[in-house]
């Protein structure tokens, strides 16, 4: 059923765990995530980069808006559970489309695949506009989603030029929509608890699939020079600081209350803040496979270096992002005070 209480009681309303529905859902996309990123272990240069980040942000975009809007509507039936099959089904087949160059018939597939999620997600706010108090902020979503739905799928029959152009257009407002609608947020924010639960899973998953490229890269090593060994030590624990620094440091996953317009801004920017992060920590792991696999040899490259350094730079600008908008639950701490 659809539930949602009255206003002064949203703040209550905390689910215990995230769902088996909703883990399994979360490790779709990240499979999904290390399809788009399997050419760039082949194609470790900036290019390299540029295709998987433009394929990476919708992956990441259509997970963040399933994930916030299962946040703030507590629906589970069978409508929503068939919902969710057609979304998995459908990030399979983006993923599918995910190998190739940005100017493929496949990169076209997987920009209508996307555009498909967008009339899903347009689907469940319509399903939940029937609420009163949620009617300008479903109406905003449906309109903003809707219409940047419709470019993608326009951009799935337009030549190579036109569609990156389209793109463009469509992920503006498709990131931007949340933007509009946010003085309607405040009514009906998502769960303070379970959102960061969500995303901190999702990070974490991520981490697992970056330790897994570095036990690959430990795998293809057959000479195991010193410097592999290095590589391989220091990779392990770049990654088990990127860990440390995120759930023990930074207070990422800290309830997020949103009880005004400020601090649903700063939820804005801590969710946007996880793409650069998340664009990080896959490049990152990529780029150590790779330096573990080549120590020894002469097949080291100058990007093999130079591009994990720019992903550093992303992950620790993204993470200095991320705990600037702490504030949200020294909010949440400070209300609890005042009630107790």
């Amino acid at each position: 059923m659809l539930h949602m209480p009255l206003v002064g009681a949203l703040q209550r309303r905390v689910r215990s765990r995230v769902s088996w529905l909703e883990l399994f859902f979360d490790l779709i996309f990240v499979a999904a995530v290390a399809q788009v990123a399997e050419p760039l272990r082949e194609h470790y240069t900036a290019d390299g980069v540029l295709r998987f980040a433009a394929l990476f942000a919708l992956i990441w975009w259509a997970w963040t808006g399933y994930t916030t809007f299962a946040t703030r509507f507590e629906i589970d039936d069978g409508v929503q559970r068939v919902l969710t099959v057609v979304q998995v089904f459908v990030v399979a087949i983006m993923a599918a489309n995910a190998r190739d160059t940005l100017d493929s018939r496949s990169t076209a597939g997987f920009a209508a695949a996307y555009a498909v999620l967008r009339l899903l997600l347009v689907g469940q706010y319509c399903r939940a506009r029937h609420l009163p108090q949620a009617r300008e902020l479903t109406d905003h979503h449906i309109a903003g989603h809707g219409g940047a739905a419709v470019l993608f799928l326009i951009s799935a029959v337009a030549p190579a030029p036109w569609r990156y152009g389209l793109w463009a257009v469509a992920l503006l407002i498709d990131l931007g929509t949340p933007w509009l609608a946010i003085s309607h947020a405040v009514r009906i924010p998502p769960t303070a608890a379970h959102l960061p639960e969500r995303v901190g899973l999702f990070t974490l998953i991520l981490l697992g699939e970056a330790v897994v490229a570095v036990m690959k890269g430990m795998e293809s090593q057959e000479r195991w020079p010193a410097s592999a060994a290095l590589s391989a030590f220091a990779g392990m624990g770049l990654l088990f600081l990127l860990w440390w620094w995120y759930f023990d440091r930074s207070d990422a996953v800290a309830e997020r209350h949103v009880r005004t317009q400020a601090d649903a801004v700063r939820l804005l920017l801590w969710s946007y803040a996880h793409f650069p992060f998340y664009l990080g920590i896959v490049i990152s792991g990529v780029g150590i496979q790779r330096l573990i696999a080549a120590a020894g040899t002469t097949a080291m490259q100058p990007s093999d270096a130079l591009v994990p350094l720019v992903a550093a730079v992303l992950t620790t600008g993204a993470m200095r992002a991320i705990a600037d908008t702490a504030g949200v639950r020294g909010a949440g701490a400070a209300g609890a005070a005042s009630r107790s």
